[in-house]
């Protein structure tokens, strides 16, 4: 697009060299035509790559006219003009030009087969749309004499010539897996081939775009309070200021008190689905709430009771339809509940020397894992039946891990040890040197985050065995306090304290984000509900059991309680 010159590549920028390039001004005096060369300000390497992003954007916007300005003011190329060949002849579908166009990108081609492959792609292309056209016989020739000489991937180049056999072109690109002939699957092209070539010869597609969105991820990873579902189009978000969550659209308000119960509550699990709230109680009850998710309340479906010694841990099942009941540390029974009918399924009890406090089920819904502290370790089904034991491991806390077979137990030697039943084996992973009073583990099972006796709360990650990060500010002595991952991408630590608080941090941060005043005793469970990122429960001590959601959901006519910002 210049005057005089042509574009050069110097292997990192594509800048034409113009008379143009340094800008000019015309001006009378005297009479005389005398042209005053105004000197442009060099431009940088940063300056060049965004100068051909923008052109790249405009030329998608089909501002082509603006491009072209653009290109001939400031001097710089979009890209190579092989490539600028290369993009013109695919999209035309020129096959034989666009092979000679890779002749003259081989030396700026950085894979050593990088020609290869690209030229198999072209010809690939080339083949399909000669099969979607009927013209078989020239399909037939671009395979053997063509494709098949270069003697690269002849897997695919066997799984092309059974296209040959389609009967239609209908056929041909449900069977091919490809989008006919035209601008999308020749644009799909141009990416693929693009992937041979530095940026500085052909820019990524779309490279603007992408820029952007990677700016607004940033700025919503470094969001405090990030905690609402993420639109990833650009349209959603102004590009004009940083993204910044309000702490008025994370929990940390008081949506409802469930005061239900007629003692010390002791755990609060929701379901899988987070259409429900299960409420575990020294009073012997176990309450099952139901869940408005438009209105964020909760009202009590059933009461699930006769549990002689309090319910003091709660297991739904993965797919929400069984729940076990555990007791404290002198239970030796455990309860399994059809949710949805309210029906006993089995009392559990291998013998009246059990103590059986903790319990977990496998991915499959049909096995679980119970045990206590004077060392039960079992695998049931659920009627009830033991079907494996591991003998004298005195188990604090279990979760089974989501390959179905792996369990991971708490004991009382301060450790986390891996168990696997099928296999009879098992390993050490995690060693502190306090009690380990319970753990969980998050959605991947990579991450696990343990209450730690006298220390607080320690996060570990599995597949590197290190400790992570120590959480600063809850105070955790010998009382057992379950924590729990959530929030978006559970992103987020909540845990209960014995200062009668919720602290909340975020996953990156040791330091609370938001600490949640209103229970007046001990915070023995927390957890968040995992279809619902606004809302968290939270048992107590005095009884009650604490809904927390946003505080822009006030209007609603919820109720009190209030988050300290941290």
């Amino acid at each position: 697009m210049q005057a005089n010159g042509c574009p050069q590549h110097n292997g990192e920028s594509i800048v034409a060299t113009s008379s143009q390039q340094n800008g000019s001004c015309t001006s009378f005096a005297n009479g005389d035509f005398h042209v005053k060369s105004i000197p442009r300000k060099p431009m940088s390497q940063t300056d060049q790559d965004i100068v051909r992003l923008i052109v790249q954007h405009l030329r998608g916007l089909g501002l082509n006219q603006t491009a072209e300005q653009l290109i001939s003011e400031s001097g710089c190329m979009l890209e190579h003009p092989a490539a600028a060949k290369l993009r013109s002849h695919v999209m035309e579908g020129e096959w034989g030009k666009a092979e000679q166009d890779l002749e003259e990108l081989k030396g700026l081609i950085e894979c050593s087969q990088g020609t290869l492959k690209m030229r198999f792609l072209i010809l690939e292309q080339k083949y399909l749309e000669l099969l979607e056209d009927k013209r078989e016989i020239d399909a037939l020739h671009c395979l053997r004499y063509e494709l098949t000489p270069l003697k690269f991937n002849t897997e695919r180049v066997h799984q092309l010539s059974t296209f040959m056999m389609c009967c239609n072109p209908e056929d041909l690109r449900e069977t091919a897996e490809w989008n006919g002939r035209g601008v999308e699957s020749r644009t799909k092209l141009i990416e693929k081939l693009q992937a041979f070539l530095p940026p500085s010869v052909m820019l990524p597609p779309r490279r603007l775009l992408t820029l952007l969105n990677q700016a607004v991820e940033q700025q919503k990873d470094k969001c405090p309070y990030h905690n609402t579902k993420f639109d990833s189009n650009l349209d959603a978000v102004s590009l004009l200021m940083d993204h910044m969550c309000s702490r008025d659209q994370f929990p940390s308000v008081t949506l409802q008190t469930l005061n239900d119960h007629c003692d010390e509550v002791w755990f609060c699990r929701f379901s899988p689905d987070g259409t429900k709230l299960a409420t575990g109680s020294k009073d012997g009850s176990l309450v099952i709430w139901e869940i408005d998710f438009s209105t964020y309340e909760l009202r009590s479906k059933k009461t699930l009771e006769n549990h002689a010694y309090g319910v003091s841990y709660i297991a739904w099942s993965p797919d929400g339809t069984h729940i076990i009941a555990c007791g404290p540390d002198d239970c030796s029974d455990i309860w399994l509940w059809n949710v949805e009918t309210g029906d006993l399924r089995v009392k559990m009890s291998q013998s009246p020397e059990d103590s059986l406090t903790t319990a977990s089920w496998h991915i499959d819904s049909k096995k679980f894992v119970t045990g206590g502290i004077r060392g039960q370790f079992y695998q049931c089904d659920l009627d009830g039946n033991m079907l494996d034991s591991w003998e004298g491991v005195r188990v604090q806390c279990i979760a089974c891990q989501n390959d179905g077979k792996t369990v991971l137990a708490a004991d009382t030697h301060h450790r986390v040890r891996s168990y696997n039943f099928d296999e009879l084996a098992d390993f050490n992973i995690i060693q502190e040197d306090h009690p380990v009073m319970s753990f969980t583990l998050n959605d991947t099972g990579r991450l696990i985050l343990l209450n730690v006796a006298t220390q607080g709360i320690h996060l570990w990650d599995l597949r590197d065995k290190c400790l992570v990060r120590k959480f600063q500010g809850v105070t955790q002595g010998f009382y057992t306090i379950h924590s729990c991952f959530g929030g978006l991408n559970q992103d987020f630590i909540a845990s209960g304290s014995e200062d009668h608080k919720v602290y909340v941090w975020h996953l990156r941060k040791e330091e609370p984000i938001t600490v949640l005043e209103g229970h007046t005793r001990t915070v023995n469970c927390v957890h968040w509900n995992p279809k619902l990122p606004g809302m968290l429960a939270s048992a107590s001590d005095d009884g009650t059991v604490r809904i927390w959601g946003p505080a822009e959901r006030l209007g609603n006519g919820c109720e009190s309680g209030r988050s300290t910002p941290v």
